[in-house]
């Protein structure tokens, strides 16, 4: 029953998170809140290992959620799941392509689609950025904020020497980014 659920939601996920992989981490939050297999607390550690690997980053997170649900096999479904919506409607479009292609209903609709997108993005974006930088250990069970932890040090002065030497080197290419601050997590973790 598990694997039929796992496929199900990664299902879901795949029809509804138009606008690529940012676009899926509303709906990882929303499976972490659902089912304990997906931690609340991996899922920035999910977005940089798929970030980090070759691939899309929606599919390297089905792969990363269904492993920790079941395994080799989760990942399977997880992703056979996530990318089932999209091969359906390639299948769907395919079929009726000129119909599609001079229709301005479909117009109207990616038209209209587009700042959802946006905000799906932002939002997942904004969550990532919270959950990185701020210790939401620091909100008490009152509502009372220790204000001394709220904000994760080395996270910030990381986050912010990137951020400047970025856009002092714009030529680099992200992948040096990206294994820069692989880099650095490691070391901080390890301090």
């Amino acid at each position: 029953m598990q694997m039929v659920i796992l496929f199900l939601e990664f299902f879901k996920i795949g029809l509804f998170s138009i606008g690529g992989g940012l676009a899926t981490l509303p709906f990882m939050y929303d499976l972490a809140e659902k089912y304990d297999w997906l931690p609340m607390e991996q899922i920035p550690d999910m977005i940089a290992v798929a970030e980090a690997t070759p691939g899309p980053l929606g599919v390297n997170m089905a792969v990363y959620a269904g492993f920790q649900c079941a395994g080799v096999v989760g990942s399977t479904i997880a992703t056979a799941g996530l990318v089932a919506p999209s091969i359906i409607v390639i299948i769907l479009v395919y079929l009726f392509l000129e119909k599609f292609r001079q229709s301005k209903t479909v117009d109207w609709v990616f038209y209209g689609l587009r700042p959802v997108v946006v905000g799906l993005i932002a939002s997942a974006g904004f969550g990532v950025m919270v959950m990185a930088l701020f210790s939401m250990d620091a909100i008490g069970a009152q509502g009372r904020i220790d204000w001394a932890s709220l904000l994760r040090w080395k996270e910030w002065i990381l986050f912010l020497v990137v951020l400047l030497a970025a856009r002092k080197w714009k030529e680099m290419h992200p992948v040096v980014w990206i294994a820069i601050g692989a880099a650095a997590g490691i070391i901080f973790h390890m301090a």
